[in-house]
């Protein structure tokens, strides 16, 4: 079977919202829907970071992306209705978010989770994507057609030990995708849980300390499952919850995902 390829200039004329856009996954799905097409908003708490994606995007001559530093831990109700009339004055218009942003502090027992981490990881996690959804829905929905996807997590629906305060924003912020794909199901917005499976990022290295680098993939080997499901052809696939690996095997991509843990 081919691998999955989309049409060039498959996500073209969009706007398409990335949190976490700095680093690893999030980083990674930004190029992969400039290169794309989408004029690309990254959000994320580190400008230098933000910068450094910009540069990489302006230089491959992707669409110019904007810039929008905010840190999701502490953010309020207000941050998120301001980010949403900032896209609309300056951009005018949104046809996708990728909810990627994720605090993982620490690993530790719930007897012993500190609540002010529990408090902020929960904030930025859960609260976040929930907020966000809520203030830029108005302009989605005046999209022809648009695209928001949260990412999910293995430990969403198996619980583990020492998990704590991400594993149960995480098992949170997937049951918050399908709720969203329930109540929006009669409408221009395809919904997404997107589980993206282990994969080389700086967070799974500070959880997995031991295991060896050639056993997970890098983050663009993951990216045609972030893009279809970005665009109008992710609109029938009839699953809310995707594990990204497992489908880009039944798209013929599982060797451009095994290949690439192995460089």
């Amino acid at each position: 079977m081919p691998h999955y390829q989309p049409s060039p200039g498959y996500l073209e004329g969009r706007a398409i919202l990335v949190t976490g856009a700095g680093d690893g996954l999030g980083r990674a799905a930004a190029r992969a829907y400039a290169r794309s097409g989408a004029e690309v908003i990254l959000l994320g708490k580190t400008v230098a970071k933000l910068e450094s994606v910009y540069d990489e995007i302006v230089a491959s001559g992707g669409p110019e992306p904007a810039v929008y530093p905010l840190d999701l831990s502490g953010a309020s109700a207000r941050d998120y209705r301001d980010l949403a009339e900032n896209i609309r004055g300056q951009i005018g218009h949104l046809e996708g978010i990728l909810h990627n942003a994720a605090v993982l502090e620490l690993l530790t027992p719930l007897a012993f989770h500190p609540a002010d981490i529990w408090e902020r990881t929960l904030r930025a996690n859960l609260t976040a994507p929930f907020l966000l959804t809520q203030a830029c829905l108005p302009l989605l929905t005046a999209a022809a057609d648009a695209a928001i996807l949260f990412t999910s997590d293995e430990c969403a629906v198996t619980a583990k030990g020492y998990w704590g305060a991400y594993g149960a924003s995480k098992a949170g912020v997937t049951n918050l995708a399908l709720m969203w794909a329930r109540e929006l199901s009669d409408t221009a917005i395809h919904v997404h849980a997107l589980d993206p499976g282990p994969a080389r990022t700086g967070m799974r290295l500070r959880t997995h300390p031991g295991a060896p680098l050639s056993s997970w993939p890098e983050p663009d080997a993951l990216m045609p499952a972030y893009v279809r499901f970005m665009g109008p052809d992710g609109a029938g696939d009839g699953h809310d919850w995707v594990r990204a690996v497992e489908w880009m095997d039944a798209a013929g991509d599982a060797q451009t995902v095994l290949k690439s843990g192995i460089r």
